[in-house]
């Protein structure tokens, strides 16, 4: 994770960060970031390796990255169970996203040190967090506003655990917005010039095109896209499924076919979006 988001980071791009649910949507993915040459990372939240299991769910991910031909990595979004993150470090994951914002910082910043070390004995990477963003995605999160800390205590946060990447609350949420979000856009920027990391963008359906911009530029080298992929391939499947019951047809190749396309567009339009086009090596 670490190279793609300090690359992404230098030339102020975003890497799409898709948080897929099964082997169709990581296959559809991998075909939209080779389709656009371009970086991607493969998010897995911790309801998706439960239902799998991680041996399965890695072996899945292991065989479809094979032979692409671009940069990809594996990422577990949103963990707070510490026995799960060091489950998925030991069994192949580049990176994880230790979610302690529960926890006082103090405590936050301890066990996040922990992981940081664990996680570099594998070779691997984390994410960190000490603000909850709001909503509830895959069972984890609140929709309380979240509790924003300083930006001393954030840039300390990060300084002394050594997280490679950080996501601040500045305004956003999972899941899809009631109305038009109001960032706090600024707080990118001075957390980017204090510490030299790139942020993380969390709740990113429904941001306007402008926002995705503007939020890249200013540091946000990693960016999540969850409820639009859940959406995307529920709703494609949706359509399918009714035609079908219509006629009294049932095929699933063209079930399977239909998500898969609708999931290769919504990705590579994000990748267009976030300015990773082209940026693999």
């Amino acid at each position: 994770m670490k190279d793609l988001l300090d690359r992404a980071l230098a030339e102020r791009y975003g890497v799409a960060a898709f948080n897929i649910v099964n082997d169709l949507t990581i296959e559809a993915v991998l075909a939209a970031a080779v389709a656009e040459h371009a970086p991607v990372i493969l998010q897995t939240s911790v309801k998706t390796v439960r239902m799998y299991g991680r041996l399965q769910l890695y072996g899945i991910v292991r065989a479809l990255v094979r032979d692409v031909g671009v940069p990809v990595t594996l990422h577990l979004d949103h963990c707070p169970d510490r026995a799960v993150i060091s489950d998925c470090l030991r069994g192949g994951w580049n990176s994880v996203l230790f979610d302690a914002h529960e926890l006082d910082v103090a405590e936050n910043l301890r066990q996040t040190t922990e992981v940081v070390a664990e996680a570099r004995r594998t070779g691997a990477h984390v994410e960190g967090e000490i603000e909850g963003i709001q909503g509830v995605e895959d069972d984890v999160g609140s929709d309380d506003a979240a509790v924003v800390q300083s930006l001393e205590v954030a840039v300390d946060f990060i300084r002394r655990t050594g997280v490679d990447c950080f996501a601040p609350a500045i305004g956003n949420a999972h899941g899809q917005y009631r109305q038009a979000p109001v960032l706090n856009a600024q707080r990118v920027s001075d957390l980017v010039a204090a510490t030299g990391i790139p942020m993380a963008l969390h709740g990113g359906t429904g941001l306007s095109d402008d926002q995705f911009t503007d939020l890249i530029a200013r540091g946000c080298a990693k960016v999540n896209i969850s409820t639009a992929l859940k959406e995307t391939y529920l709703k494609a499947g949706l359509e399918v499924l009714r035609d079908a019951g219509e006629r009294d047809r049932w095929d699933p190749p063209a079930l399977f076919r239909h998500q898969r396309a609708a999931v290769v567009d919504m990705a590579r339009h994000h990748i267009r979006l976030f300015g990773g086009s082209g940026r693999a090596w």
